[in-house]
């Protein structure tokens, strides 16, 4: 072997040479600088850091190609991942293993470099977005290695990178429909919340506005909830699966309530509105008890109130009950389902009105069980009278 030639991680020999590098003028001279200096100091992350603070490179003319060096260990073909003629060095985050703490000390050492220079950060967002647009173009350990920097990446706060650069390059459809998207933002999360929260993660994906479009991210064929809730959970991500189900949950709440407006506000028949309420029951297996909570709710948005006039408001709010009052009865079957109505009849009728029905009200339907599980929560307003 010449000693001017040393193998690299691959068993390829690489040409290295010993010089005084001058300020290049063009693209192909500017990535054998930074190759030279990768090699000079063995791959060393601080040293190279170091003799890049002290060159005399033109980065703000060649921050893509810098990135790509760092990156692939060469310089690119334009408008591919492709390797472009030229010196290479073996130390890149695509050469090194898919591991956390091998790629680490990249991401800080990238990060010194956009301290120094936060111009910088705008080259990294075009790098790294021409890579993620070609994900097909890697091998799987190449895909994870990428992913794995990426939430290091987030996870130090790596200078200013908006999440829009990551996620919304991922979003073509041929790398979506093969998998490819999935299989990197599942190992994303995975990095990512080793060191974060959930909230954390959320936090990323809303400023990237993806906080409600995970099934973006699966193939067509797979997109759906039960499809989502089976991926994570084998993947082990079940913070991810609970927050989905959840916002789920609240879409499916927010489109019952706002049908259930327009058919109060239409002063649709009592029987169309319960069918409404029961299908979407049926669909979201809304609890019992939120079902109650939605009905009173809208029931009470619905009523035109005269501002600080207590009692003219109860007699508001008491009319509105008994023209909707078959539909409450429908869903409202125990006495803990009525107490639960009780405590929400609280925010709009006097304390003197609920008295008044619960010692001498004559409606005997229903009075019973009703009047047994309101019973804690008059003995409250009792004492609450006395202590006055």
């Amino acid at each position: 072997m010449s000693s001017k030639e040393k193998p690299t991680l691959g068993g390829t020999r690489i040409k290295t040479r010993k010089r005084n590098i001058a300020a290049p003028l063009d693209p192909a001279s500017f990535s054998d600088a930074v190759v030279q200096i990768y090699l000079d100091n063995a791959g060393d992350l601080e040293l190279i850091a170091k003799s890049i603070e002290s060159s005399d490179l033109n980065f703000s003319r060649y921050g893509d190609t810098f990135f790509e060096v760092a990156f692939r260990g060469a310089r690119t073909q334009p408008g591919t991942i492709k390797l472009d003629e030229g010196e290479r060095h073996p130390y890149s985050i695509i050469d090194c293993e898919p591991k956390r703490e091998v790629i680490l000390p990249s991401v800080i050492y990238i990060q010194k470099i956009l301290r120094r220079r936060p111009f910088l950060i705008k080259n990294l967002e075009n790098v790294m977005r021409k890579f993620l647009q070609s994900l097909e173009l890697f091998e799987d350990d190449e895909r994870k290695k990428l992913a794995i920097f990426t939430a290091l990446a987030f996870s130090q706060k790596l200078s200013g990178l908006p999440p829009e650069t990551v996620f919304q390059p991922l979003l073509k459809d041929n790398l979506v429909a093969k998998g490819l998207v999935l299989s990197f933002i599942t190992d994303f999360f995975r990095e990512y919340l080793v060191d974060n929260s959930l909230d954390d993660l959320i936090s990323i994906l809303k400023r990237a506005k993806m906080e409600d479009n995970l099934l973006d991210f699966f193939p067509s064929a797979k997109r759906t909830p039960e499809a989502l809730s089976e991926h994570f959970n084998k993947e082990g991500l079940l913070p991810l699966v609970e927050y989905n189900e959840k916002k789920l949950f609240e879409v499916k709440l927010k489109e019952m309530k706002s049908a259930l407006k327009s058919q109060i506000a239409e002063e649709a028949d009592i029987s169309e509105v319960i069918e409404t309420v029961k299908q979407h029951v049926k669909d979201a297996k809304f609890p019992d008890i939120d079902v109650v909570r939605i009905l009173w709710d809208v029931l009470m948005d619905a009523v035109q109130w005269s501002g600080k006039n207590q009692q003219q408001n109860a007699n508001l709010a008491l009319r509105q009950v008994k023209t909707w009052a078959e539909l409450l009865n429908t869903f409202c079957t125990t006495g803990r389902l009525e107490l639960e109505l009780m405590y929400k009849v609280q925010d709009v009728l006097a304390e003197d009105t609920i008295l008044h029905w619960f010692r001498k009200g004559t409606n005997l339907k229903g009075r019973q069980s009703f009047v047994k599980a309101l019973e804690p929560f008059v003995k409250w307003l009792e004492e609450a009278e006395e202590e006055e």
